[in-house]
């Protein structure tokens, strides 16, 4: 579960004028669907949305919560709450909460620090358009520029809405993960306490502070 978490998506694929940046290749057709949709992210007050995640048969549904600063997540039994400082991991089965403070791979789940990455991390390229689901959508694949256990990355972009709608991430083993993104949702009143952990709520809860 912890694995599932922190997985990061991007993609690769090749069409129009590029830009090659400290080793690094970026279409400028990708990398201005990309920014488009950064920008859309972060001009909102807050953002919601449903996912499926998919890894071999199985699949599970989780939500997602983001302030563009502080996000909160919960999936399978398990939650995770970054508050701004501090990953709160919270596991309802195990009754355990972790505490840590972020590292690039807890918050790639992010949709805006995943949109982020690619300006250093990863080489981009436009592959074309399809419909999916009676929607237009531009394919943006993505392969790392170091090795980081990840083959390719393909984003599916509902490009006049500017939103992720599915991101396909494929391990150096060809493990195929999926994350299919429906049901958003933005600028909610939301409870001041979205994005705050609570200690009291888990008195009964194994807490380590790493």
């Amino acid at each position: 579960m912890k694995n599932l978490v922190t997985k990061s998506f991007s993609a690769i694929a090749f069409l129009g004028i590029n830009l090659v940046i400290f080793g690094q290749t970026i279409d400028t057709k990708s990398k201005t669907i990309l920014d488009d949709i950064t920008k859309n992210y972060k001009s909102k007050k807050n953002s919601y949305f449903k996912f499926l995640y998919t890894s071999g048969k199985a699949s599970q549904t989780g939500i997602f919560y983001s302030d563009n600063k502080r996000y909160k997540l919960k999936i399978m039994g398990t939650e995770q709450i970054f508050d701004g400082n501090k990953v709160y991991s919270i596991s309802e089965e195990d009754k355990e909460v972790t505490i840590a403070k972020p590292n690039d791979n807890q918050v790639a789940f992010s949709p805006l620090s995943y949109l982020d990455s690619y300006k250093k991390d990863y080489n981009v390229t436009y592959s074309g358009k399809k419909t999916i689901s009676g929607i237009p959508v531009d394919i943006i694949k993505m392969t790392p520029v170091k090795s980081n256990g990840l083959k390719s990355v393909t984003l599916y972009v509902n490009t006049p809405q500017k939103k992720l709608i599915k991101l396909e991430q494929v391990s150096t083993s060809n493990d195929l993960a999926v994350i299919t993104i429906s049901n958003y949702k933005e600028n909610q009143t939301l409870s001041p306490s979205t994005f705050t952990f609570d200690k009291s709520k888990y008195q009964n809860y194994l807490i380590t502070e790493l």
